[in-house]
Order: C-alpha cells, then sequence, then structure tokens
C-alpha cells in the first residue's frame, strides 16, 4: 500500500494494464541494430579482415529479431491467459494500437501505389513514352492472378466464420475455420512463388518489373507474417485461449488478414488488370 493506492501485477485495482519491467524491449532494440547493420554492411560490401561480410549480419539480425518476438510475444500470452491481465480498458488500448500499425502499412503501400501510378500515367522516353512498356510481356490477369483473389477472398471469409463461432462459444468450429484460412494462405503463397518463377521479367528490368515486384513482393510477405499470425492463433484455440468475451489477440490477426485481402483487391485491379491493360500512350 502506498497513498491508500494498492499496487498489483493481476491489474487491480486500477482498469490499465501496467507492463511489469520487462527485458525485451532493450533486447529487441539491438536485435534490430544488428539487422539494421548487417543489411548496411551487405549493401556496401563491407569487408573485415578482408572477408566479405556478406549477409552473415542480415541472418544473425533476423534470427535475433524472430527470437525475441517469440519470447516477447509469449509473455504478452501468458499476461493475457494466466495472469488475465488484459482488462476491457486495457483490450481497447491494444485495438487503437493494432488499428494504428494497421493504419501505418496502409501508408507503406500507398508509397509503391504512388510509386506504379506515377510511372504508369507519366510514361518517360526511356520505356518509350507507353505504359505497359514496349515488349514487355506482362501477367495475363485473369488467370492465375484471378484464382488467387478468390483464393484470398475465400480466406476472408473463413477467418470471419472463425470469428463468428468464437463469439458463439463454438470451439471446435473456430479451430476448423482457422485451419482452413492458414491453409489457403500457404495455397495462395505457393502460387505467388510459381507466378514469380515463371513472370517473363525480371526485377532489374526496367520500371515495370520493379514495382510489379515491390508491390506485390512486399503483399506477398504481409500474406507470410499474417499466415504465421492465424497459425498463432490456430495452435491457442487448440489449448483454448479464446473466449467469447477474450480474443483480442484473434481479432487482431483477423483485423490484419482482412487488411490484406484488400490490399490485394487494389493491387490485382490497379497493377494486374489496368495497369497490364491501360495503353497509355504518350508518343509525340
Amino acid at each position: 500500500m502506498a497513498g491508500n493506492i494498492e499496487y498489483s501485477t493481476t491489474g487491480k485495482p486500477h482498469p490499465y494494464h501496467l507492463v511489469r519491467p520487462s527485458i525485451w524491449p532493450l533486447i529487441g532494440a539491438l536485435a534490430a541494430g544488428i539487422l539494421g547493420m548487417g543489411a548496411v554492411m551487405y549493401m556496401h560490401d563491407v569487408k573485415i579482415g578482408g572477408i566479405p561480410v556478406g549477409l552473415k549480419g542480415v541472418v544473425i539480425g533476423l534470427i535475433s529479431v524472430a527470437l525475441v518476438m517469440f519470447f516477447w510475444w509469449k509473455d504478452v500470452i501468458f499476461e493475457s491467459v494466466v495472469e488475465k491481465v488484459h482488462t476491457s480498458e486495457a483490450q481497447t488500448g491494444l485495438r487503437y494500437g493494432m488499428a494504428l500499425f494497421i493504419s501505418s502499412e496502409v501508408m507503406f503501400f500507398v508509397a509503391f501505389f504512388w510509386a506504379f501510378f506515377n510511372a504508369a500515367l507519366f510514361p518517360v522516353e526511356a520505356i518509350g513514352f507507353v505504359w505497359p512498356p514496349i515488349n514487355m510481356e506482362v501477367i495475363e490477369p485473369f488467370g492465375l492472378p484471378f484464382l488467387m483473389t478468390m483464393i484470398l477472398l475465400l480466406s476472408g471469409c473463413t477467418v470471419t466464420w472463425a470469428h463468428h463461432a468464437i463469439l458463439d462459444g463454438k470451439n471446435d468450429e473456430a479451430k476448423q475455420a482457422l485451419g482452413i484460412t492458414v491453409l489457403l494462405g500457404t495455397i495462395f503463397l505457393g502460387f505467388q512463388i510459381f507466378e514469380y518463377a515463371h513472370a517473363a521479367f525480371g526485377f532489374t528490368e526496367g520500371i515495370y518489373p520493379s514495382t510489379f515486384f515491390m508491390a506485390t513482393g512486399f503483399h506477398g510477405f504481409h500474406v507470410f507474417v499474417g499466415t504465421v499470425f492465424l497459425y498463432v492463433c490456430w495452435r491457442r484455440a487448440h489449448k483454448g485461449h479464446f473466449t467469447p468475451d477474450r480474443h483480442f489477440g484473434f481479432e487482431a490477426a483477423a483485423w490484419y488478414w482482412h487488411f490484406v485481402d484488400v490490399v490485394w483487391l487494389f493491387l490485382f485491379i490497379t497493377i494486374y488488370w489496368w495497369g497490364n491493360t491501360a495503353g497509355i500512350d504518350l508518343r509525340p
């Protein structure tokens, strides 16, 4: 007791979650620093003792960041499931945090769309003043990309099914729906790898390939992250972590997955469909 206020690790009597001292923010900053430094050294071909650093620093940084993420989020799950410190007010704060994170991700993709439209609407002399560029063999939008679109839209339906199952207390249905969603996400990634392997152009072959691979590639990375996110939720559902009134971990994953779906719809419409058939010709 201090001034008639009781301090507790269980979130009582205050309605907010005051986290315990944690080592993970410090270790996470160090891991991110290693990753950033390793990436810079690799891109500048830095040598130590005459030996190229190569990807060693990047690999060490990625492993360090992954380990920090695993153990830090494990602690967050422990706080929620065992200590039950995530009160309704604390969950509201978590929801605001996730909403702000997704907003930042929206702006991340805005940059890629901006680059694509700048190149497509104002094609320069280097690509012949036309879009798509001359002699560029583009990908047929209503082939594999359309199938991938249907897969992602279906996965959005199954993750919504899982959400309603959790709200209704039907844990078995939630596990089934989450498993299907993870499978669909994995299939999507497999098709994207196939598409990249059979594309008629490479990343460094002009503005069209660069904008195409940057936008769709980063989206694929987000699909991978979302699939892992939902797989963790599937494992947690098997352990009975989610209840109708306590399931923010899944809710955050579902929000993220719907965001991934919406971004892909924009990618399909603008880059695969409009971008491949725009026929813009600014030749004098």
